[in-house]
């Protein structure tokens, strides 16, 4: 149950620091967001604050939000239509009702001749059963609200759509996803550091594990190395050396303690890793806490995991590595209940990881993703002009299909791998 948590928790956080990304600074600009999703499917869970629908859905798999103008915006209003319209004390259009009409006994009937809900913000129309039968005008509040089968959805002027907006608007609304998943991961490895201590390299033992040959020996926390067998020690990395190299061969420990040195023989334990034989002796590396050095250190991790993750796709567009490497939302819980075991500093680690790992994704020239997205704007950027958005959306929905049949694929592979 512990995993399920973890999963959920990791899942929730890096999917939810993306969507804020997009969200803040689609705000920003001015763009009406009309929901804020984690997962897809149906929803599970929702509310209201402002003109922003905050949704849980079943689908664990990704989230959206949803911006004014990205999909076909509105149902049209064309001429002939019976709709009926309340006004508010400005005498501007509150509520348009485009059906059940009855169930609005002050709403004004009134039969268009011409509606424009995004530019002019004004509808012109015969009003039923008023003696005044000419044309008549009525302004639309930007706060109305359209009301098909008793659900309302806020109007969406085209100054607060997203193609209303210059390309340095979009791009930064698109870019922000990806951009807080580094965020997210720099925070994550200064916590780190912050609660756990940042790795030294001075020769100094750290925590010992009750079962290590290191604590069964005598050793303690703290203990300055001067020596192993002789071997005049200057680093830590000197004394995880000879520990490597000696499984099963006792060591004279030289240490100085409390101002007194004292000699103490260990006998490092045989450890397999990826079939070499090495020793150990169940202590970790000395730590520092440093507020300073916790965010150098943060940097330092994001930058090595982003360089990281970078030569792994590298390998695997050179065919280094097969579609077979790769791991889906099965292979991720796998490996978070493995991590998991290990303890919660481990996992932190590996949740700044995974932030990583989907921001590089997301950034990716892939149609349906955010880099997709941006790719466009690049071309917009060159020709002068956007590329027309019925074109746009086509590929993006092809890539996002094949996108879809990839996850299946990957999924598949992890359920044969883990538990076939």
């Amino acid at each position: 149950m512990s995993t399920v948590i973890a999963f959920i928790v990791i899942f929730g956080a890096l999917v939810f620091f993306h969507e804020l990304g997009h969200l803040i600074f689609a705000k920003r600009a001015g763009i009406l967001c009309r929901e804020f999703a984690i997962g897809f499917g149906p929803k599970v869970f929702s509310f209201k604050k402002d003109e922003t629908v905050y949704t849980i859905r079943l689908l664990p798999i990704g989230g959206f939000v949803r911006m004014a103008g990205e999909d076909p915006e509105m149902v049209e209003i064309k001429p002939g239509y019976r709709i009926g319209l309340i006004l508010d004390d400005n005498e501007e259009v509150s509520k348009i009702i485009l059906n059940n009409k009855d169930k609005y006994p002050d709403a004004r009937i009134v039969e268009v001749e011409d509606a424009d809900i995004e530019h002019a913000l004004e509808i012109k129309g015969f009003v039923e059963g008023e003696e005044d039968e000419s044309i008549q005008v009525f302004k639309i509040s930007r706060s109305a609200v359209l009301v098909e089968g008793g659900t309302e959805t806020l109007i969406a002027p085209y100054d607060r759509q997203f193609a209303s907006k210059t390309l340095g608007q979009r791009t930064m609304a698109i870019f922000a996803g990806p951009m807080m998943n580094f965020v997210l991961a720099f925070i994550v490895f200064v916590l780190i550091a912050l609660l756990q201590g940042i790795p030294t390299n001075e020769p100094a033992l750290g925590k010992l594990t009750p079962d290590g040959a290191a604590y069964e020996a005598g050793l303690k926390e703290g203990d300055l190395v001067q020596s192993v067998d002789g071997a005049e020690i200057s680093s830590w990395s000197d004394v995880v050396e000879i520990i490597r190299q000696s499984p099963s061969e006792e060591l004279e420990f030289l240490v100085e303690r409390n101002g007194q040195e004292l000699t103490i023989p260990v006998t490092p334990k045989v450890q397999d890793v990826e079939g070499e034989k090495i020793g150990i002796i169940g202590v970790y590396s000395p730590m520092e806490k440093s507020p300073l050095k916790a965010i150098t250190y943060g940097a330092e991790e994001t930058y090595f995991w982003t360089k990281e993750i970078f030569v792994m796709l590298g390998k695997l567009v050179t065919g280094q590595f097969s579609i077979d490497a790769l791991s889906g939302p099965v292979g991720i819980y796998v490996s978070t209940d493995t991590v998991a075991k290990s303890g919660i500093y481990y996992l932190m680690k590996w949740a700044g990881i995974l932030s990583i790992n989907l921001g590089i994704m997301n950034l990716l020239p892939i149609p349906a993703l955010d880099g997709g997205r941006l790719m466009f704007f690049a071309v917009e950027a060159v020709r002068g002009k956007p590329i027309d958005r019925h074109k746009e959306g086509m590929v993006h929905f092809i890539g996002f299909a094949l996108l879809m049949l990839l996850m299946l694929v990957v999924t598949w592979n992890d359920i044969q791998r883990f538990f076939l």
